[in-house]
């Protein structure tokens, strides 16, 4: 009995030293269940914001169609309208919607482009030190000299963008940290043994950095990933609070949530339910960032 205890323990081990750190890390993230919920909801409201025009479609209500006499209907007082209207009689539920895709399309694209630049100046700027190293450097110790909100609601205020300009200027204020971060742990792998030994025997330097270092930064750019869409989502929706974010007619939740504070007191729905979505999006994301840095930890227990 001690003897089949052993050989299943051992075989157990086997398998377990068999999988790939990936493996092991979904295995993991598959058992937090708080972060499969997360992950599950942000899943269900990017789902319902990008088939906009078909739930609207069957609900039979857009979002850009007025109606004086429907004005500000509270949530679930009318038959026609699940989520009220607005002031100008839009259905509530159409453009929460649509606003959806403005606000997620702005803080995914921003993200992503903000970490494909920084992962890649960074494993650059890491590997090859040296006069490339120090330029970068300048470059993100003089905009970070600068007040980043500062400068946005600046350029926000001047040129009034929408939402494709929007993420360039986002991404163009964003791409610092994610940078340094992955560069510092670029200078701690370029000098172990197994990229000494694969410069040895002739492997180019666009092999060593694609083959042998991006795969060992993967777990920290996805980690950073994540948090970088909550935080983008939170800078669209302050400047277009402030009303320097994208401009109606285009809705965003952020500017929804600006043009309903007149009404907070007549229709509160107007302001709590894009708030409402805001900080479920927010926090699921800074769930999922959790659960997987969690989950590539190399140190965790399995």
């Amino acid at each position: 009995m001690q003897a089949d205890d052993l050989k299943l323990r051992l075989d157990a081990e086997a398998a377990l030293r068999s999988k790939s750190l990936t493996d092991l890390a979904l295995a993991r993230l598959w058992r937090d269940r708080l972060s499969m919920i997360a992950i599950v909801i942000l899943l269900l409201l990017t789902l319902a914001s990008i088939a906009a025009p078909l739930l609207t479609g069957l609900l039979d209500v857009d979002p850009n169609t007025t109606d004086a006499s429907a004005s500000k209907y509270l949530p679930l007082f009318s038959d026609d309208h699940i989520f009220g209207t607005d002031n100008l009689g839009r259905d509530h539920l159409a453009r929460l919607l649509y606003a959806g895709q403005v606000s997620l399309f702005i803080g995914f694209m921003s993200a992503f482009l903000a970490l494909l630049i920084g992962v890649t100046l960074g494993i650059v700027t890491g590997y090859f030190g040296g006069i490339i190293d120090d330029l970068v450097n300048w470059i993100i110790t003089t905009l970070n000299s600068i007040p980043g909100l500062v400068l946005l609601i600046v350029i926000s205020a001047v040129f009034k963008p929408d939402a494709n300009s929007l993420i360039l200027v986002i991404v163009f204020l964003t791409w610092t940290a994610t940078t340094r971060l992955v560069r510092g742990e670029t200078l701690s792998i370029r000098s172990r043994e197994y990229i000494v030994s694969a410069r040895a025997i002739g492997a180019s330097h666009f092999r060593i950095m694609r083959v042998h270092i991006l795969p060992n930064v993967f777990s920290l750019t996805i980690v950073t990933l994540a948090r970088n869409i909550g935080i983008v989502m939170l800078i669209e929706a302050s400047l277009s609070f402030l009303g320097l974010g994208v401009q109606p007619p285009t809705a965003t939740w952020g500017n929804m949530l600006s043009k309903s504070r007149e009404f907070i007191t007549k229709a509160p729905h107007l302001m709590i339910l894009p708030g409402l979505l805001i900080t479920i999006v927010v926090l699921c994301l800074y769930i999922i960032g959790d659960g997987l840095r969690d989950a590539f930890d190399p140190t965790a227990q399995d």
